[in-house]
């Protein structure tokens, strides 16, 4: 009786002490869940390193920027520059010409001058002078301010530079190619030709032809025709 009283008594203390498995993991994961909500991980600070690259990053979007701005302010200013240097050359293309045309204009009005007075009058002599006089005073003006010379090719020798022959003629008088008559009158611009002179050349005359054939020939050619004659 009392060794199944004890084995009883120890069975009953054994189930009282030993908890069930379910019940020793849901006690478990209780208290783990309760423990890891308490100690939760702070989050990590940026280290130095990341700090100092973003800065830079910063520093280099900003120049970027300022970089384009300045881009954009030189590329506008040289399309106005471009089109400003555009419009300036076709105006010197333009008016290049303009301190010689206003050079010409009173010229313009002394032969309108001269026009109205011949109109007038009916002086052939007194046209004429008018005439003459504006002609010297034009071809002065032109060669003091503008550098434009009229020259003389009559007499000289003749230059295919300078000159253009338009007739020639020959003559024993002279040796070389010499200028006889000057048609039109050429023109040089500071020393450069800008146009030739067209004249007439003297060429030296050619030397007669000679008979090279023997004398004795003419005589024996002479005799047979006395003969058949």
């Amino acid at each position: 009786m009392s060794k199944q009283h004890d084995k009883k008594h120890h069975s009953e203390s054994a189930e009282k002490v030993i908890p069930f498995p379910d019940e020793a993991n849901a006690a478990g994961v209780n208290d783990g869940s309760a423990e890891a909500s308490k100690e939760q991980p702070k989050a990590a600070e940026p280290s130095d390193a990341t700090i100092e690259l973003k800065a830079r990053i910063a520093s280099l979007e900003a120049e970027n920027s300022n970089l384009k701005d300045q881009y954009l302010r030189k590329a506008a200013e040289f399309e106005n520059f471009r089109k400003r240097m555009t419009k300036d050359k076709q105006d010197a293309i333009d008016f290049a010409n303009q301190s010689l045309l206003l050079d010409l204009v009173p010229v313009i009005d002394d032969f309108e001058r001269a026009i109205k007075s011949s109109e007038a009058s009916r002086d052939f002599n007194t046209l004429h002078e008018g005439i003459a006089i504006i002609e010297k005073r034009l071809v002065s003006q032109l060669e003091a301010k503008w550098g434009l010379v009229r020259f003389e090719s009559k007499g000289c020798v003749f230059d295919p530079n300078r000159h253009e022959g338009i007739m020639m003629e020959k003559s024993s008088d002279v040796t070389e190619a010499i200028v006889s008559e000057d048609f039109v009158r050429g023109y040089t611009l500071k020393d450069r030709v800008i146009r030739s002179a067209k004249v007439k050349v003297m060429m030296p005359a050619d030397e007669a032809p000679q008979n090279d054939a023997p004398a004795g020939n003419n005589d024996s050619s002479s005799v047979t025709n006395d003969a058949q004659n």
